[in-house]
């Protein structure tokens, strides 16, 4: 059984920065991809950022909403990702959620890419 456990989060100012941090295990193998989506009540989940392993290279993918302010890294083992969240903005506020998919797709862009998920964290951006 896959374990996706997400750290980070909490309340900062608009214009502030934050560090997410998500670490995998279980799985027998190197996830495909690690991503972050988060979500408001009454949304789905939006698309946040992505590293894509494919061929030995790293791919990064980024929403459109998120671009220029957030970065995410992963480490070689394939199993942590850290988002850093910089010029935050009241509307980045949502739960957080890390996700890790066990196969190949050209969907991680979407939640029907990945096969384990997070519990959540809440990041609060005050204005």
């Amino acid at each position: 059984q896959v374990h996706v456990a997400e750290s980070g989060g909490g309340l900062v100012q608009a214009g502030g920065s934050l560090r997410l941090s998500c670490v995998t295990s279980g799985r027998s193998f190197n996830n495909f991809a690690m991503g972050w989506f988060r979500q408001t009540p009454g949304k789905e989940r939006e698309f946040v950022a992505a590293p894509i392993w494919s061929d030995s290279r790293t791919f990064y993918e980024y929403g459109d909403s998120v671009k220029g302010r957030f970065t995410i890294s992963s480490g070689n083992a394939k199993n942590t990702v850290v988002l850093e969240m910089n010029s935050l903005k009241p509307e980045d506020t949502a739960v957080y959620y890390c996700a890790a998919a066990g196969k190949a797709t050209y969907y991680y862009r979407t939640t029907d890419g990945y096969d384990d998920w997070g519990h959540g964290t809440q990041v609060t951006v005050s204005s």
